[in-house]
């Protein structure tokens, strides 16, 4: 058996794990196998808000576990469809950079009402190009489709409703990023990976597992993700 240690704070082990169901609270004993890891709110580099936010991701044969817990006070969500512009309120976010090589990257958004934004991005000196699944091959019966589910707490799944967090469990299965290279990782595979959240309770305040320095498609200050 291989034994990774990741001292540096940019990379993040990546555990394995069996294929579970998602319910959206993050209650699956799977998760029990790794430890959460804290996002770092972002605007005036301090936590001024007094809301935390922490991620936990795990790796299975097929596909990415992502399981995010946001505290909160006001849920700041409207839209009601999918591949709607999320980032315009509250919001988690992953970002996957599999192939250093080119500068393509998967971006999943996911917002509190459980409404998802699945995108491939080119990235070519600051110019962003965008791609959504093609709907034919991208349905509940097609292994390309992601799982995905939200829980609220303390309060109801409404827009502008008073509670105390939300948390989002996602799963990307691995062909949903091609065509995209070095997607299915083995021990030992690297990705370059960001993490964030925005929350919009007193304006847009973001959180991020790495620190970028325009937006969160800084990909080359992305952190690490070793797979075990």
């Amino acid at each position: 058996m291989k034994t990774f240690y990741a001292e540096d704070h940019s990379i993040m082990l990546i555990k394995k794990t069996t294929d579970f169901e998602i319910t959206g609270d993050g209650t699956a004993t799977n998760w029990q196998k790794t430890e959460w890891v804290e996002l770092t709110q972002r605007r005036n580099h301090e936590n001024t808000s007094g809301l935390r936010t922490k991620v936990k991701v795990l790796y299975s044969d097929t596909g990415l576990y992502v399981l995010f817990h946001c505290d909160d006070r006001i849920l700041n969500a409207t839209f009601t469809e999918h591949f709607a512009e999320l980032w315009h309120e509250d919001v988690v976010e992953v970002f996957l950079w599999t192939d250093e090589s080119r500068p393509d990257y998967f971006e999943y958004e996911l917002s509190p009402l459980n409404y998802e934004l699945p995108l491939i991005v080119s990235n070519i000196d600051g110019e962003l190009l965008h791609w959504i699944p093609f709907q034919n091959s991208y349905h509940e019966e097609s292994d390309r489709k992601t799982r995905h589910k939200t829980s609220i707490i303390g309060g109801e799944k409404a827009s502008g409703a008073e509670i105390e967090g939300w948390t989002a469990e996602i799963f990307i299965p691995f062909k949903l990023l091609h065509p995209l290279e070095n997607i299915y990782p083995e021990p030992g595979t690297r990705w370059r990976a960001n993490l964030y959240r925005i929350d919009y309770d007193d304006g847009m305040t973001p959180f991020s597992w790495q620190p970028y320095t325009t937006n969160f498609h800084d990909y080359r200050n992305f952190g690490t993700f070793l797979f075990e």
